[in-house]
Formats: structure tokens, C-alpha cells, sequence
């Protein structure tokens, strides 16, 4: 039993705060408004992650530091350095090993699956952010300063992914109820999803691991499929009639990012979906000996929590 700090309570934040808690560790769950899970031992804390001092002292005697914080898209230049530093330095003042959730922009438009080895040239400014942020920690790594280590995963899916994910609300509700969806890109090309609940089980194996510092790391992730073949798969399970996936045309995309943040971001990134994007997890799976949730189970889980949830809200 011992204390971790989780900052972020978001989509996977909260699932590594349930799966601390359930093991009996203490959690502080840090955000700026206070939320997250209602558990017996997580303390949810209202906080400013870019408040170094105050980071400092609430990781003071904790083990971990996790870092779950989702920034929204368009703030992210003027956001995460800040947020990054401040963690960064708690993590050095307090002792505690840094667990930085990452994803793949810092990947040159891929030819081949992606490896924890490729060289880190990001093609769009989103990409160059991530990729500072994680050159400072590691060379804070190197100096003998801190231990850190980044978990890296695809684009998520699964219980808890909402307007920021490609198989969240615009996809999921829409093909329950019957709705065509409009993918943002080729819905045929082969990518890589990662399952939410994955992503929260590998960061907390990952921290009561030595072996896990000093390198970045892929998140087990399950094979490549279409977004047409997820579609499928899911209308499938959940026993209703595919009303398809149809791209949406680029030159729509290009018009509503100009009244939409999301989709105005989403443009530099688009090359992610018009072309093979496929995530190797083998160094992590081997590793440490966790495998991805298959497919199936996963997306069982998915509609279940959407049904839930749309149930609710009617």
C-alpha cells in the first residue's frame, strides 16, 4: 500500500485512480475542478497542474506521479510546457517516479508499424510539443534527477471516450441509433486503437516496475482495423444494422474547423487517417506480459457503457 498522485481525471485518469484505490493504495486525484470516482481511498483535490509549489506539496511521500492531463487541442502550445514543467519539478522535489501518458504525434508520418525506436520527428506543431515535453524529462532521467518513463498509446476508444475520441460520441451513438457516421479521413485504412481500460492498466503495472524507467514504451494495443471494419464488428455485437462509415469530405473538414476548435486541430493531423497507422506494442507485452483486451470484449464493454449512458440522459 502507498500514495500516488494522479494528476488529470479525464478518460484514463479516473481508471487509474479506481485501480489504485481498488488495490488498496491512496490516490490524490488532482484537477482543476475537483472531480473524479467517489472512492474510499481517493482524495479528489481542486488544483492548478502548472502550480509547481503546490504540486510539490501534494506529491510529497507519494511513490508515483502520474501524468493523465488532457489539455484541450488548440491550447495545447500555450498550455503544456507549463503543466509539464510543474510536474516534472514535483516529481524531482518529492522523489516520486513521473508516469507521463503520451500518444504517437512525435512519429514521422508512418511507412512501416511504429516502434518505440523511430526517431522522434514530428510532421505538425502539436507533435514538436509533445516531443519537448518528453526530452526534458528524460534528460532530467539522464542527469540522475528524477526517474520517468512515457507510456505511449493510439487513438483510445472504450468506456469513458467522449468528444475528443474518433470512436467516441460521433461514432458509437450514432451507429446505435441507426445513423450514418462521417469519418474524418478514409474509414478504410488499417489504424490502431487503443482500449481505455488497457491504457489505465498499463500505467499502473508500469509504476511498480523498475524495469519501466528511463525509456518510452507502447501500450499493449490490440491489431489494426478500419474504422468501416469497427463499425462491423460493433453493430454486430450490439445486434443492430450498420448504417455505415462515409469520409467526410476534406473540404468540409477544412470549413467546420473554422467554426470548431476540435476539427480546426484535427486538420494537422489528418495524415494519421488517410493512410496505414499502426501501433507496435510487442516491447511492452513482452515485457511485462500484459496483452491488449480482444476486440470483442472490448467493444461489448463499449456499448454496454454508451447504452448505460444514452439510458440516463433519455
Amino acid at each position: 500500500m502507498g500514495k500516488h498522485v494522479v494528476a488529470g481525471a479525464g478518460q484514463v485518469g479516473s481508471q487509474v485512480a479506481r485501480l489504485l484505490a481498488e488495490r488498496g493504495d491512496e490516490v490524490v486525484l488532482v484537477s482543476r475542478s475537483g472531480s473524479g470516482p467517489e472512492l474510499p481511498g481517493v482524495r479528489r483535490v481542486a488544483a492548478d497542474v502548472a502550480d509547481r509549489d503546490r504540486m510539490a506539496a501534494l506529491t510529497r511521500g507519494a511513490a508515483t506521479l502520474f501524468n493523465c492531463v488532457n489539455p484541450p487541442y488548440h491550447r495545447w502550445a500555450e498550455t503544456w510546457p507549463g503543466m509539464a514543467a510543474s510536474m516534472l519539478g514535483a516529481a524531482e522535489t518529492s522523489g516520486a517516479g513521473y508516469v507521463i501518458l503520451g500518444c504517437l504525434y512525435g512519429y514521422a508520418a508512418p511507412d512501416r508499424p511504429m516502434r518505440e525506436s523511430d526517431p522522434l520527428t514530428p510532421p505538425s506543431a502539436k507533435g514538436a510539443v509533445r516531443v519537448r515535453l518528453w526530452r526534458d524529462a528524460l534528460a532530467a532521467h539522464e542527469a540522475g534527477r528524477v526517474r520517468v518513463t512515457e507510456l505511449r498509446a493510439s487513438d483510445y476508444f472504450g468506456p469513458g471516450s467522449l468528444d475528443q475520441a474518433h470512436l467516441g460520441e460521433r461514432f458509437v451513438p450514432r451507429l446505435l441509433s441507426g445513423r450514418v457516421v462521417r469519418f474524418v479521413g478514409d474509414p478504410e485504412q488499417p489504424h490502431s486503437w487503443t482500449y481505455t481500460p488497457d491504457v489505465a492498466r498499463a500505467l499502473v503495472a508500469a509504476a511498480g516496475d523498475d524495469r519501466i524507467w528511463g525509456r518510452a514504451w507502447h501500450i499493449p494495443t490490440d491489431a489494426p482495423l478500419s474504422a468501416a471494419r469497427v463499425a462491423d464488428r460493433l453493430c454486430a455485437l450490439a445486434g443492430v444494422r450498420n448504417p455505415g462509415v462515409r469520409a467526410m469530405p476534406h473540404w468540409l473538414v477544412r470549413t467546420a474547423g473554422a467554426f470548431s476548435p476540435m476539427l480546426g486541430e484535427l486538420e494537422e493531423l489528418r495524415y494519421q487517417f488517410t493512410r496505414p497507422f499502426i501501433l507496435d506494442s510487442t516491447d511492452f507485452q513482452t515485457t511485462f506480459g500484459m496483452s491488449p483486451t480482444p476486440l470483442d470484449e472490448a467493444l461489448t464493454s463499449t456499448i454496454a457503457w454508451w447504452r448505460n449512458r444514452l439510458a440516463a440522459a433519455a
